[in-house]
């Protein structure tokens, strides 16, 4: 058996928020919200997928965040998403850099803990 990637990552988040997923994902993040698959729609949750980054999310009822365990996502320009996500009062956690990226913390609007790296050039 060989691993050959990730095809998605799933997310929990509270019911009824998926107008609140799509600002942010959609909105902030720039991940188009794509329709789920008929027979899990009635779930509830939404899907962004663009090319080959998919962050699904879920409902769960008895919701609770994330907060060690997260999603790390690449970014082309992580200044400039920064500066977005700052502008629209996301908090932003510096932490060390990791060999070969830089590196930063926000949460979902949910409280979801997800990473933003870039490669150092």
């Amino acid at each position: 058996m060989m691993i050959e990637g990730m095809h998605h990552v799933q997310l929990a988040m509270p019911p009824g928020r998926e107008d609140d997923a799509t600002a942010f994902y959609e909105g902030l993040l720039g991940l188009p919200r794509v329709a789920k698959p008929p027979h899990l729609e009635a779930r509830g949750g939404c899907w962004f997928e663009a090319d080959t980054t998919r962050v699904h999310l879920g409902v769960q009822e008895c919701f609770r965040p994330a907060r060690k365990a997260h999603a790390a996502l690449l970014v082309t320009d992580l200044v400039a998403l920064r500066l977005r996500l700052a502008a629209s009062a996301v908090v932003i956690v510096d932490d060390e850099p990791l060999p070969g990226f830089d590196r930063f913390y926000a949460s979902d609007p949910f409280g979801n803990r997800l990473e933003f790296l870039a490669p150092v050039n």
